[in-house]
């Protein structure tokens, strides 16, 4: 069901033209805006930076392998989805993994940045997109799974967005896929150069969670085999200040390097897919239904 941002009145015809208040999102570059307001400038994201994700991603082990442990629990936990929402979106890596896995599943993104949303549309033309602020979420009871994936520690009132999520995901059979950086001792100069307003523990998450009302099914920490190097170049990056941080170091990884550490993952995943739950790494995944 589609909602009025402005009254929250339920729209219960296929116009965006909330008949009580009058209000209409409008649109920007082809795409529904719900917060115009933030399409360019943010406090939670680093206006820019979707150019160098683009080039990096598909290239990149550590967003190959989340998006193989994301694929994995939407197919374990939500086989009969036929809808997918994805907050913050970015330049539509993940959209385009769960297309060539799921080719029948309807997909939806948002993004906060119009930039973003150019790069999504590219990789994942079917996909209908949003220009959205994510607590503010213009649906309810409407889709049957959201995930948000390294996007709520760019968002202060992440319980807000949680709560959103909640109200937009299917009550009976709906849930949620998310991926958070985990530990506060690995906080860097990335993490502040990224506008990350955290980075969580397991019970933190756990606890946010629940408090918005959903059911935890799945929770384990990832990247964890990748642990000690990630810590060791956090170590060294201690004396680095903002102002003299290189975005693009994070993403220059020999060739050989990258594939050993993509079949280390590959390794890590298998034990999760048996069921194991480790301890500590930098990323936590969670997997949790409305009911």
């Amino acid at each position: 069901m589609r909602v009025c941002l402005s009254c929250r009145r339920e729209l219960k015809h296929d116009s965006w033209v909330c008949p009580t208040c009058g209000y209409e999102p409008g649109r920007s570059e082809g795409n529904l805006s719900f917060a115009p307001e933030l399409s360019r400038e943010s406090d939670g994201f680093p206006a820019g930076a979707h150019g160098h994700l683009f080039e990096a991603e598909a290239e990149h082990f550590w967003f190959n392998s989340r998006n193989k442990i994301i694929l994995w629990a939407l197919e374990k936990y939500f086989p009969n989805a036929g809808s997918f929402f994805e907050i913050g979106c970015g330049t539509g890596f993940v959209l385009q993994g769960i297309r060539s896995a799921f080719p029948n599943v309807e997909l939806h993104g948002s993004e906060i940045y119009n930039q973003g949303l150019r790069f999504a549309e590219r990789r994942v033309p079917t996909a209908v997109l949003y220009q959205m602020d994510a607590r503010h979420i213009p649906f309810r009871n409407h889709f049957d799974v959201i995930g948000a994936f390294d996007v709520l520690e760019h968002i202060e009132d992440d319980q807000s967005v949680l709560t959103e999520m909640l109200n937009a995901v299917k009550e009976e059979s709906g849930g949620i896929i998310i991926t958070v950086p985990q530990h506060d001792a690995l906080w860097s100069v990335v993490d502040e150069f990224s506008c990350h307003f955290r980075r969580y523990s397991a019970p933190e998450l756990r606890a946010k969670v629940e408090a918005s009302g959903f059911r935890i099914l799945r929770m384990s920490s990832f990247m964890s085999l990748t642990l000690p190097l990630l810590i060791a170049t956090r170590l060294k990056q201690r004396s680095v200040k903002v102002e003299d941080f290189d975005p693009l170091s994070e993403f220059r990884v020999p060739r050989p390097v990258n594939s050993v550490l993509e079949a280390v993952l590959t390794v890590e995943r298998m034990a999760i897919k048996c069921g194991v739950r480790w301890p500590a790494g930098s990323s936590l995944l969670l997997v949790a239904s409305a009911r």
